[in-house]
Formats: structure tokens, C-alpha cells, sequence
């Protein structure tokens, strides 16, 4: 049994957390919930238990924590992640603060492992999780030169003030959260724009889907679209292969791989959308076909929910990974 902290308890992100640690039935003897002062001393029931949400602080780190589940942005993480880890937690952190960090894993469990060079664990960007789970494979199986993605990504993915925006859409009222109204629009802008034109998002796409898949030497670019679609991330992926499988090769290589739900048979209506991915576990693939104009090349469709695989989900799958590989030493 072991004492498991959640940072960010009462966000989107941190609900889902617990939703995921009772539905996966991790084992615990204590845990706690922290937030922002704002939050503090909100009551959340877990498996039939009211817990009474605490202000995080430097000093309640070290509170004897083997695992801290983190989604309370990066500022947050950049000052408390290193304490908790120099009180001997692990921590499994949602936000990009440590993404890039060399000595830091990025893990999508399907496609790669910790190595705990430090006890700090990143999780991915929500659309770049969703991409890579079906790149792995074609990369291991073809060999994987160059990615293109477009992405058509759900409000939920900024959290409760999207949703919110996309709802003051509905009434007639303006964005609070967005630069341009979500509501019957289409924002091609995720976070800031950087000196060479790219959004902070489409940059986060692109690194990590290198580091992830250790392999510097792909070519990847992004562009990153918010839609009016309140759950559920949607990725066109354009990838050009070193070998030149058929579009059958493919299906089968995608069917085998853990995580993915081939959902494929256009002529019969069948590949995925948000509404097939919302409140699900996997990644949802479709549309896959060769594109006639570049060699090697080929389209596929990647719908999965951003709050669960994108975020909260992955996030406890790595920890039920470090569980296991504890019981097996």
C-alpha cells in the first residue's frame, strides 16, 4: 500500500485522476488532494470517502508521498515537482514545465518506459499522445521519416474556462478564455505564437513526438486547431515511410498494437469522431490511405478523449506501470 498525492484535485484533469485511480482500483493506504488557495477546503468524495482539499505549500511536501499525481500547470510544477521528489516521491506531472528536459522522461506507456534518471515523469501533450500511439508501430514496422500533423482539438482541452467559453458561444456572450469566439468557429491559434510563425503547441507536437520516439532525425511539423466540440481530440496524420507497405499492411500493423481501436471502413460509414472517442479509453483510428501524391506516404485519422488517454488516463497508466515493475523485482 502507498500514500498517492493529486495536485490540481479540482480541476477537470485532477477529477478525472481520481475517476481513473478507483476505476483502475490502485491500491492506497492514504491519500491526499491539493489545489490553489482558491480551491482549498472544497469537499470531494472519493470511493465513498469525503476528503477536505488542501492549499498546497512547500512544507506539506514532505508528507511521506510515494507517488504525486500533478495537473496544476507549469509554474506550479516547476516550484513543487523537485520538493516532492527530494522527499522521495514520484511524480507523474501533467503540464509541459518538464517536457523537454533531457534528464526527464516523456511517457506514453504503450510506446515507451521510465527510466527514472530522475523521479520526475512528464506527461505528454493530450494530441500528441493520441499521435504517437499509432506512430510507434509504423515506425517500428516501416521505419518513420516525416510526420505531418492537423489537429482539431475539443475546448475541454483548456480545461474548465473552454468549456466554459464554448457555452458563453452558445448564449450569445463573449470569450473569456479565447482570443476569437469557439462558438460556430474554428481558431487556428493553441497557446502563443512563437518567432518562427509556429503556435507553442504545434512546437510542443513537434519535439515531443521526436523524443518520445528517440529519433531526432524525423521530420515533423503541426498546425493546431481549437474547435467548438466539447470533448475528444481529432489528429489528421500525413506520414512518409522508409518502406512502402500497403494500406492492408498498415491496418493489420495498427489492429495488433495495444491502445488502438481500428475503426476503419469508409464505404460503410465507419471511422471515428469525437462522439465515438468521448468517455472511452483508446485511441481511435480510421481513414487510412495511401496519398498518391508523395512517396511512401499516408493518411491516417486519430480521435481520442483528451481529458482521459490525453491526460488523466496516461498519467495513471504510467503509474500502474511503475507498480508493476515494483511487484516484479
Amino acid at each position: 500500500m502507498m500514500n498517492i498525492a493529486i495536485v490540481g484535485a479540482t480541476g477537470l484533469v485532477g477529477k478525472t485522476m481520481l475517476e481513473m485511480l478507483e476505476q483502475k482500483n490502485i491500491p492506497y493506504s492514504s491519500l491526499t488532494l491539493f489545489s490553489s488557495a482558491r480551491s482549498a477546503g472544497k469537499e470531494v468524495t472519493f470511493k465513498g470517502k469525503s476528503y477536505t482539499v488542501e492549499e498546497l505549500t512547500e512544507e506539506k511536501t514532505d508528507g511521506g508521498f510515494d507517488y504525486v499525481l500533478m495537473s496544476a500547470g507549469g509554474d506550479t510544477s516547476l516550484q513543487f515537482a523537485p520538493l516532492f521528489e527530494q522527499a522521495g516521491a514520484v511524480v507523474i506531472d501533467n503540464s509541459s514545465a518538464w517536457r523537454m528536459d533531457q534528464a526527464i522522461d516523456l511517457v506514453v506507456p504503450e510506446v515507451n518506459k521510465a527510466s527514472l534518471k530522475r523521479r520526475i515523469i512528464a506527461n505528454p501533450n493530450c494530441s500528441t499522445i493520441q499521435s504517437v500511439v499509432p506512430l510507434k508501430p509504423l515506425a517500428d514496422a516501416f521505419g518513420l521519416k516525416r510526420v505531418a500533423y492537423t489537429t482539431y482539438q475539443s475546448v475541454s482541452g483548456s480545461g474548465w474556462k473552454g468549456i466554459e467559453d464554448l457555452e458563453r458561444g452558445e448564449h450569445g456572450e463573449g470569450p473569456l478564455n479565447y482570443p476569437k469566439p469557439i462558438y460556430h468557429n474554428v481558431i487556428p491559434q493553441i497557446d502563443v505564437f512563437l518567432d518562427n510563425g509556429y503556435t507553442k503547441e504545434e512546437d510542443k507536437m513537434i519535439r515531443e513526438t521526436q523524443k518520445i520516439l528517440n529519433d531526432a532525425s524525423i521530420a515533423v511539423t503541426a498546425t493546431c486547431v481549437r474547435v467548438p466540440v466539447p470533448h475528444a481530440h481529432a489528429v489528421a496524420i500525413n506520414v512518409t515511410l522508409e518502406a512502402e507497405p500497403t494500406v492492408q499492411e498498415l491496418k493489420v500493423v495498427l489492429a495488433d498494437f495495444p491502445g488502438i481501436i481500428l475503426m476503419d471502413d469508409p464505404s460503410n460509414g465507419m471511422y471515428p469522431t469525437p462522439l465515438d472517442a468521448a468517455g472511452k479509453e483508446g485511441v481511435f483510428v480510421g481513414r487510412i490511405r495511401k496519398d498518391n501524391s508523395l512517396k511512401n506516404t499516408y493518411h491516417l485519422w486519430s480521435v481520442s478523449d483528451n481529458i482521459l488517454k490525453g491526460a488523466a488516463l496516461n498519467a495513471v497508466q504510467i503509474l500502474e506501470e511503475l507498480l508493476l515493475r515494483k511487484e516484479e523485482r
